[in-house]
């Protein structure tokens, strides 16, 4: 065993996680996540100080360069406690696990989660970001860490008792009665009242500031649209689009979006970019398109894709996690705001105004801490912009130009860094987002980029007995037993087997859900977070009570997306199996969550989809006409569509199986359950068939 006096860095410098790492020049004795920890705790008498973060994490980076820099802090915690540092992307069930204790005592959560624990693993104190002295209005870390060394040697019974009331309210939590949702058919409406109760109707989103995108929620709002012809609800969904991707959340030179909007009206953003949060926002994008047609929601989606290649890309195949806020120690944003002069400079005075003009650089798009620099986005159309100015050129061509030149000044830049650990969770989710995307617009390199990804988690974080790991690192994959790492490769496996008509993925993904169904059942069938039997992270301390992921926070719940996994399987190859799956865990989910309103749209969506009759389209032919059809079939929104280019192979199958088609001919046969509408030989007849096949019993 290490001696306690041993340095932080020689532990923590050797960490695969870029989080740890750069915690390894802090003058903390810093361990990570492990039995060592635990097992000097309980040698020395002493508690664990937790401290649970991420590379992406802006306040966990002012805590680690102010508090966690100070020498009477570090002083403190090498005399009295034993330090461990968690990267929360790394391990998600001990953020989740010390999220829920933490939260139970104090109300409060989020990162930096700070945690003070018994030698056995169990939370008695906590909170999130402290300074080294009294500030913020929180109290200083020097002065905690005095305080509860003297609790933990002086009030013994103190400990015992609070960390007694976070069990009891762990297992009460766990066993918390059913809601008033009785019926699995009322549940998408029950939650579409409480959604839009929170609905922002001067900007889009729902709830106020800081303003979170929820892109399952908007895939609900499509979805209900669809189902009643609610101009409402598709309102709803366009204008929360649209505001997203013209304000400053939207990197509007570099694509991508950022985590969140700290104001109502999407304009100054949280600057961290999040694999998972753009994958999510992709997908959403997509739907929306096929929805509305709407150039700007292409835009947004080859933005999106071009950021997420050229930052989160690896050449080996896979997407890192995320991209900071930050390029330096006290720096907010400076990468990716611009003040006037700067503008100016780089553009000339004509450019520069209509930049100015069409980028909404004014008061209203200022960074709090610094006027003069500002968030860039979409205030004016480049026509409006030009009003009045000389340009060289029309608007468009212009302001295109203004564009490309800013984006060569920002290059120059030192870029904010990027976490380039490859997880289960995020990969599947972009998979499943390229798959989707590729398919719609057309665009083979991306289907390829997605199977290049695939290829290599099946090959090097795939196991039959175990499933899908949920780190791969140089040494090989490590983190088996996570729900969300199964069922978002699974979701992603079947949308780019679907896409390329390759069985291989969907067999894969039936593996892996097949591997939900037996280990991850839970109380009442609910979807465990973690499998018991699968799990191969360190054992630490007393057995935590079972997390059930069914809520949205707000990315897609693994809950729900075990559900919708289960139902897309079954409409690609016919198995009534699959939506018997998808059911039996959305009516002990549904039952669990009234009142969650937004944060159980993911779980609404599903249940909203089971009562929704699949389609299934096969595009037969080659040539021109082919094309037009699968083009057309694709830009068809319908909330439960598959789009075959021919007649699919095992084992996808088709509803009632693909007659002969005519020599040299080209059609499209739509088909919805057992039955299908005549062939269809002109593009611009098919989505009123597709739509008709969709509605009977919607």
């Amino acid at each position: 065993m290490a001696d306690p006096e041993t340095p932080s860095r020689s532990r923590l410098a050797r960490e695969s996680s870029a989080y740890l790492r750069a915690a390894a020049e802090q003058p903390i004795e810093w361990y990570p996540w492990g039995t060592e920890a635990f097992e000097l705790a309980r040698r020395t008498g002493r508690p664990v100080l937790l401290d649970i973060g991420a590379a992406w994490c802006h306040w966990c980076h002012v805590m680690d360069e102010g508090t966690y820099a100070d020498a009477e802090v570090a002083r403190l915690l090498r005399q009295h406690f034993v330090a461990v540092k968690v990267d929360r992307d790394e391990r998600p069930e001990v953020d989740q696990r010390f999220q829920r204790q933490v939260s139970a005592l104090t109300g409060e959560g989020g990162w930096p989660l700070t945690a003070f624990l018994t030698p056995d693993g169990e939370a008695f104190y906590g909170g999130t970001y402290f300074p080294p002295t009294d500030g913020h209005g929180r109290p200083g870390f020097r002065r905690l860490l005095g305080e509860i060394a003297r609790i933990w040697r002086e009030e013994p019974e103190r400990v015992r008792e609070t960390t007694g009331a976070i069990r009891e309210a762990m297992t009460r939590l766990t066993r918390r009665p059913p809601s008033a949702v009785t019926e699995l058919a009322g549940f998408p409406d029950a939650v579409l009242r409480e959604l839009r109760a929170g609905f922002d109707p001067g900007y889009g989103g729902f709830g106020g500031a800081p303003k979170f995108p929820h892109p399952i929620a908007v895939e609900l709002l499509l979805w209900e649209e669809f189902r009643t012809g609610s101009e409402g609800s598709g309102r709803e969904a366009r204008e929360t689009l649209l505001a997203m991707a013209d304000g400053g959340m939207y990197d509007q030179l570099g694509g991508g979006f950022h985590r969140y909007s700290v104001d109502e009206r999407w304009r100054v953003p949280h600057f961290e970019k999040m694999g998972v949060d753009n994958a999510e926002l992709l997908v959403a994008y997509v739907e929306g398109f096929r929805r509305f047609a709407e150039p700007r929601f292409e835009e947004v989606v080859r933005g999106t894709i071009d950021w997420s290649h050229g930052v989160l890309g690896e050449p080996a195949g896979g997407w890192g996690s995320s991209q900071d806020a930050d390029n330096a120690p006290g720096d907010d944003g400076s990468y990716f705001t611009w003040s006037r002069a700067e503008m100016l400079e780089a553009l000339g005075p004509a450019d520069g105004r209509l930049a100015i003009r069409a980028l909404g650089v004014g008061t209203d798009s200022a960074m709090p801490h610094d006027p003069d620099r500002h968030v860039l986005y979409r205030l004016a159309a480049p026509r409006e912009a030009a009003e009045g100015l000389r340009l060289d050129g029309p608007p468009e061509v212009a302001y295109a130009r203004v564009l490309a030149k800013l984006r060569a000044v920002r290059a120059q830049r030192a870029p904010p860094a990027v976490d380039r650990a490859l997880y289960a969770g995020i990969n599947g989710r972009f998979v499943q987002a390229y798959a989707l995307a590729g398919a719609l617009f057309d665009e083979p390199g991306w289907l390829a980029e997605a199977a290049r990804v695939a290829d290599r988690w099946l090959a090097e974080g795939f196991d039959e007995q175990r499933g899908m790991a949920h780190l791969l690192r140089a040494d090989g994959a490590v983190g088996h037993g996570l729900l969300d790492d199964q069922v978002a490769m699974a979701r992603g496996l079947i949308e780019l087997g679907i896409a390329r008509s390759e069985p291989r993925y969907v067999a894969a993904a039936r593996a892996l859900l097949a591997l939900v169904d037996r280990e991850y059942r839970g109380e009442d069938g609910l979807p465990r977070a973690v499998a018991p039997s699968l799990y191969d992270g360190p054992q630490i301390g007393t057995t935590a009570p079972p997390s059930y992921p069914i809520e949205d926070t707000p990315h897609l719940s693994a809950g729900a997306a075990a559900a919708l996994a289960f139902l897309r399987l079954a409409d690609a190859t016919h198995d009534d199996a699959g939506r018997a799956k998808a059911e039996a865990l959305l009516r002990p989910i549904a039952s669990r969550l009234g009142g969650a309103g937004l944060f159980a749209a993911g779980a609404a969506l599903a249940a909203g989809l089971l009562a929704t009759p699949p389609v299934q389209v096969v595009i037969e032919g080659v040539g021109p006409r082919a094309r037009a059809l699968g083009s057309a079939a694709q830009r068809v929104y319908h909330p439960r569509c598959i789009v075959f280019a021919g007649p699919p192979p095992a084992p996808f199958t088709f509803a009632g199986g693909v007659p002969a088609a005519p020599p040299g001919g080209a059609r499209a046969l739509v088909c919805s359950g057992t039955s299908c509408a005549p062939p269809v030989a002109e593009a611009s007849d098919l989505p009123v068939a597709i739509r008709a096949a969709g509605r009977g019993g919607a």
